[in-house]
């Protein structure tokens, strides 16, 4: 597809043609979890009735299967994020694993001086982390000593960086950030973050759960070491993410868990493991799931992401706008479609979010409320809570009106 045909796109999409409380499903939670393509069902549904084995086991001719579809689906999204090499991708059930295997790899006693941590050392989050972002960090300084330090946020829901040779000091051992706020839409400045981290020689990790269903990322130019992502935001199943990572990086880190699949040789006295990504891959993986994410790529590469981008920019600014219209609302975060993605999160003023949301699924308008897994940014912007509202490639400006609507009849009701 050379331009986005929105309402060819809708067709392949079968729950958008559900009805909710008697409305039209208005579906705008893609942040929380995309919908499924037929061609993602149809591929997860194939596997299982005509290829189902378990991979890296077996010589006969559905084990062969098996595992070829398996590794195939991990080279298309090598490919979809611009990884140097397949084997740079692990696959794992989201990005939380993903983030926590990277976190595993930091020990007071490790042999690599990049992984050896404790006290006196720093890591550096923001303050506009999902909560997969956060607290795999405080454990980690807990259980090592080192410290946990964080940018803050200006009133616009940017990164506050006018501390960042403050905070990024020869003491950081790992910056780790959000590229893509799931709550604000910020879309962080991910080149200024990686250079200052590299001048002190800190590793990056970078929470691309947001950005890599909506945006066209390559690892290899943003210049991170690590990049988390998740299925299930880019239209595949859930159980399946990745963690992207440089190989000289992922070969020095210990195994995450140990069990089969990841071992060269066992013994009663020691066992020696695989290179990765196999390493950090113990037990039966989840084949089907990775086989749906592979045909989500392949749909999305069809669709490009430069015209996914494009479209889900002119359905957010039509989304600002009609949102502003509306007396009473306040919306959290970037006012402009400038360095921000297809996600808003709004309060309407002297109700609670969880009364909003209520409201406007009894119009059939799905929308997220409450904190987002991001507490500390509804405290920096003193909100209880909000209201969220996600796009995607099959989001139209009629569901943003129905979304208006809602809005000015939680103001009726509440008024």
């Amino acid at each position: 597809m050379n331009a986005l045909d929105v309402e060819s796109i809708r067709k392949d999409f079968p729950i958008l043609d559900r009805q909710i409380n008697g409305n039209p499903l208005v579906y705008l939670d893609s942040g929380n979890t995309s919908q499924k393509p037929r061609q993602v069902i149809d591929a997860v549904r194939e596997h299982y009735e005509r290829h189902n084995a378990n991979v890296a086991r077996s010589v006969h001719t559905l084990g062969t299967e098996s595992t070829e579809a398996f590794e195939g689906a991990r080279e298309k999204v090598a490919a979809f994020v611009g990884a140097p090499a397949a084997a740079e991708i692990v696959f794992t059930k989201n990005s939380t694993e993903a983030i926590n295997l990277v976190a595993h790899a930091f020990t007071p006693a490790s042999d690599d001086p990049r992984f050896r941590l404790g006290p006196g050392d720093e890591i550096v989050v923001t303050e506009m982390e999902h909560h997969s972002n956060i607290v795999p960090w405080q454990l980690l300084a807990q259980r090592t000593g080192a410290t946990l330090k964080w940018f803050g946020m200006t009133d616009e829901g940017r990164l506050d960086l006018s501390r960042i040779d403050e905070l990024i000091t020869e003491r950081t051992k790992l910056v780790s950030f959000v590229h893509y706020s799931n709550i604000l839409g910020t879309i962080n400045p991910v080149g200024v973050l990686v250079a200052k981290a590299r001048q002190v020689g800190a590793l990056v990790l970078l929470d691309g759960s947001q950005s890599v269903p909506h945006l066209p990322v390559d690892v290899a130019a943003l210049g991170a070491d690590f990049v988390a992502f998740t299925g299930h935001k880019m239209l595949g199943p859930t159980g399946i993410g990745a963690l992207w990572g440089r190989f000289e990086l992922l070969d020095a880190m210990p195994p995450f868990l140990g069990g089969g699949s990841m071992i060269e040789t066992v013994s009663m006295t020691g066992t020696t493991f695989m290179p990765p990504p196999a390493r950090f891959e113990a037990g039966t993986p989840p084949i089907a799931q990775a086989v749906g994410l592979g045909a989500a790529v392949d749909y999305l590469t069809a669709v490009g992401m430069p015209a996914i981008e494009a479209y889900e920019k002119t359905v957010t600014a039509y989304a600002l706008d009609a949102l502003r219209s509306v007396p009473g609302v306040r919306v959290i975060g970037p006012e402009s479609t400038v360095d921000r993605g297809a996600t808003i999160s709004f309060t309407v003023e002297g109700v609670h979010p969880h009364d909003v949301g209520q409201i406007l699924d009894d119009e059939g308008v799905q929308v997220r409320v409450g904190h987002h897994c991001a507490r500390p940014t509804c405290v920096r912007f003193g909100v209880p809570a909000t209201t969220r509202a996600s796009f995607y490639l099959y989001t139209t400006t009629d569901e943003i009106d129905a979304l208006v609507r809602g809005v000015e009849r939680v103001r009726k009701v509440f008024a």
